[in-house]
């Protein structure tokens, strides 16, 4: 039976999901938003690129969300993007009532799919569909790690003048300014970053990471990232549909992980068939330690501001 894959919002991180899931090859694709006709014109366009680009799944758009029952993998990118200005905590009373409908639908339509929430702030918009869908803490994955270890490791690339797949590094914490870009852990090829970059060049890699998501939206003004934000939740979707087992940072809910419970942090997950199977510990070093402590303490905050 071919994968069914829901992607929930069809402006640009979610046409763009679609797009890398179609060429991808994950399976047929549903695109649903609230508008009338912007999924159905988007898709449109999306399945007449297969005969050129060679794939053979079906993508259709839709208003409703019966034709999202049955899904595997429900990738939520509804929501208002950030503008100039605009921290992602600004859009957080908006989008909790966005996600938290969202959420409602796919827990009818889909009960048995796992969820991947990409709409910021993404740590407490994961939360709300936790809590809105009961779904177990598997099965609720937020997009973050994959998307900032990507800067991460770009702009490492660009500072060695090496390729970025050969650049291994991890975020991990809140999706803000809050993150953590491990140091230690980061290397080209098995060489540590340590010995190939200055503190002062790995310190301002560190920064612009932290701040890659605003300063991309104050190039395009109007909007924010969408073309690595809906790969990154492709690449998640990718490894759960077909049991992978890839080694992903991502916003899980911790339980006694890191020393943390009852809040979702971007930590390294293993994830296959049904989502997160594992969250993978590692000794934090004291300064980690801190880092992850003040990322807890900004995710809490922004659960509380939910008031679920």
């Amino acid at each position: 039976m071919r994968n069914k894959i829901t992607i929930v919002g069809a402006g640009n991180v979610g046409a763009t999901a679609a797009h890398w899931a179609l060429s991808r090859g994950l399976g047929d694709v549903v695109l649903l938003d609230v508008v009338e006709g912007v999924p159905q014109g988007k898709a449109l366009d999306l399945l007449q690129a297969g005969p050129v680009e060679g794939f053979s799944y079906r993508i259709f758009g839709t208003n409703a969300y019966e034709d999202t029952a049955g899904s595997d993998v429900v990738i939520i990118t509804a929501g208002l993007a950030r503008k100039p200005g605009m921290s992602r905590e600004d859009l957080l009373a908006k989008n909790v009532a966005i996600v938290k409908a969202c959420a409602e639908q796919v827990c009818r339509y889909s009960p048995d799919s796992v969820l991947i929430v990409v709409t910021n702030p993404i740590d407490a918009m994961v939360y709300t569909a936790f809590k809105v869908s009961g779904f177990p803490r598997n099965r609720v994955v937020g997009m973050a790690g994959v998307l900032d270890s990507a800067r991460y490791r770009t702009f490492i690339a660009e500072a060695l003048g090496v390729a970025a797949k050969d650049v291994s590094a991890m975020v991990m914490g809140i999706h803000g300014d809050n993150m953590l870009p491990l140091i230690r852990l980061a290397n080209v090829s098995g060489v540590p970053v340590t010995d190939l970059l200055s503190a002062e060049a790995l310190a301002a890699i560190v920064k612009r990471t932290q701040h890659g998501g605003i300063e991309i939206v104050n190039h395009l003004k109007t909007g924010s990232a969408f073309y690595t934000p809906g790969l990154a939740a492709v690449e998640m979707a990718e490894a759960i549909l077909f049991d992978q087992k890839r080694v992903l940072p991502c916003a899980a809910y911790v339980e006694g992980e890191f020393g943390f419970s009852g809040c979702f942090l971007g930590v390294p997950v293993v994830l296959g068939q049904g989502g997160i199977e594992r969250i993978i510990e590692f000794p934090l070093n004291p300064e980690e330690k801190v880092a992850m402590a003040e990322s807890e303490r900004a995710v809490r905050q922004q659960m509380a501001a939910t008031g679920l």
